[in-house]
């Protein structure tokens, strides 16, 4: 009877759990440690020490990463104010040309006239602020000053006797 369990003259290899530990060894050193040495040498000959700096560089490499992604520019200096016929034509028109939405209509003294009595300060608050149905006009493309004169004009249209605003002073340069 022969011993099916014998080595049979041939050298044993060490398997756990399906792995050969020979062939796993032999991948490891044949195609794993070239790669690492491979890159460990690309760093070494490629690596570049840090750049001096200094703190002006620094400071202003800082405020690159930092800076403002837009601005806003509030009124231009070369901008010439629009006449109250203008700001009407541009803002104003689209409601009180027609009476939409309960404004008051351009030219109709009746629907002007309780408006006027409250004064022009408190019709240019409105017309700043907002009310009712109307949206604030300040902040937008036109100057506070232009849109008190578009008031004027539509004001004056309807009865009101209010005097063309004054310009603004311009801001002294220091």
């Amino acid at each position: 009877m022969s011993d099916t369990n014998s080595a049979g003259g041939h050298t044993a290899q060490h398997s756990y759990g399906g792995f050969n530990l020979k062939a796993g060894v032999t991948v490891f050193f044949s195609l794993v440690l070239p790669l690492v040495v491979i890159a460990s040498l690309i760093r070494v000959f490629t690596y570049e020490p840090p750049a001096v700096v200094s703190e002006a560089a620094m400071q202003q490499a800082i405020a690159l990463q930092i800076h403002k992604v837009g601005e806003v520019q509030i009124g231009m200096a070369s901008h010439e104010a629009k006449s109250g016929e203008e700001v009407f034509k541009a803002r104003c028109s689209a409601c009180h040309a027609s009476g939409a939405l309960g404004s008051p209509k351009f030219g109709d003294a009746a629907a002007w006239g309780p408006r006027v009595k409250n004064g022009f300060e408190a019709l240019l608050n409105s017309a700043l602020k907002g009310k009712g149905n109307m949206t604030p006009q300040s902040g937008g493309d036109l100057s506070d000053y232009e849109i008190s004169r578009g008031l004027v004009y539509m004001a004056n249209a309807g009865g009101a006797k209010f005097a063309e605003p004054k310009a603004p002073a311009a801001a002294d340069a220091k």
